[in-house]
């Protein structure tokens, strides 16, 4: 039997599982943070040994009956990363293994191929893309200080901003000066604003988009332009990774599949956004996009590139059978 281990490794959580070439789920593991630019090498490699190691034991299976690995990593970004995971890993029971960005794990899960670009909004960003020659490009996923501004992160803190400059009467009037401090257990923008200055409190939460969205779902116009913002920026990073991939040509001349990954544009949802995400891509592509958001999760991307590894085709059905175990938290 051939089997097949894929890994997603993101900054919150590591995802391991076990296939078959029929793509029939084996085997599961689940561990905390692979991305080492977080904790360092050495506490990232150790969740993806135990997720990977969780999963092929319950497919009862040992490391050598593994065929091909595939490890979807977040903060496998630059040449200085592949530096420090390549060695790292190479330390792991298995033999045919690679590494990629999690961004190509997540645009191969949303493409046949792997050809197109991919789009991630969690609490950060990242944008990347393959084009027809197989050269690929990544556009941000390292801040706002190097031109990043999405990202759940980010919209968190522009909420908090907008409530605060809403209710000094330096922007337009907006639910979000009831709702954000409601949601931290005060009744009043005052209260929040002084405890917080009282404590020292410069950071928020991610979280805090929940309440940007559901203030945008009522109508809130300052919301409402704050999700607008981010749809744009996402837009001009993915058309950014189109231009520097050689533009429209560069594709095959086909549509560019343009792959929506992340909590915030996979669970989100939100109309203003991806409305602004659009037309920023189609103004600036310079050709017919294509926008997919996959129902499967990053960790069956790696597996599907562990299969190219192998000359594997994809499982026909493998996408339904892989969505409806994604839809049910795997």
């Amino acid at each position: 039997m051939t089997l097949i281990l894929g890994v997603d490794g993101g900054g919150l959580k590591t995802r391991a599982v076990v296939t078959d070439a029929d793509g029939n789920v084996l085997g599961e593991g689940r561990a905390g943070c692979g991305n080492h630019q977080t904790g360092g090498i050495d506490a990232a490699l150790a969740e993806i040994r135990a997720a990977a190691g969780q999963a092929v034991r319950e497919a009862g299976a040992e490391p050598d009956d593994i065929r091909a690995v595939c490890y979807g990593l977040a903060g496998a970004d630059r040449a200085a990363d592949f530096a420090v995971l390549r060695p790292a890993l190479a330390t792991l029971p298995y033999r045919n293994w690679d590494v990629v960005c999690d961004t190509m794990t997540g645009l191969r899960a949303g493409t046949p191929d792997g050809i197109g670009v991919v789009l991630v909004c969690g609490s950060g960003t990242n944008a990347a893309g393959r084009n027809a020659r197989g050269e690929t490009v990544q556009t941000g996923g390292f801040g706002y200080l190097y031109g990043d501004a999405a990202g759940g992160s980010h919209m968190a803190e522009e909420t908090f901003r907008a409530a605060v400059r809403s209710w000094e009467m330096r922007d337009i009037p907006s639910r979000l000066t009831r709702d954000v401090p409601a949601w931290y257990g005060f009744e009043t923008m005052e209260e929040l604003v002084n405890d917080w200055l009282d404590r020292g409190v410069y950071r928020v939460s991610p979280d805090l988009t929940l309440v940007l969205h559901r203030a945008a779902d009522a109508g809130d116009e300052l919301a409402i332009r704050i999700l607008r913002n981010a749809g744009r920026e996402l837009g001009l990073a993915a058309a950014s990774v189109i231009l520097r991939l050689g533009g429209f040509a560069a594709f095959g001349g086909r549509p560019i599949p343009v792959v929506l990954t992340g909590s915030v544009l996979q669970k989100g949802r939100n109309p203003h956004l991806l409305g602004a995400l659009e037309e920023t891509v189609r103004e600036r592509a310079g050709g017919p996009c294509e926008f997919v958001i996959p129902a499967i999760e990053p960790v069956f991307g790696a597996v599907l590139l562990a299969m190219d590894r192998l000359g594997i085709p994809a499982p026909a059905d493998a996408h339904r059978r892989w969505s409806s175990a994604s839809a049910n938290g795997g």
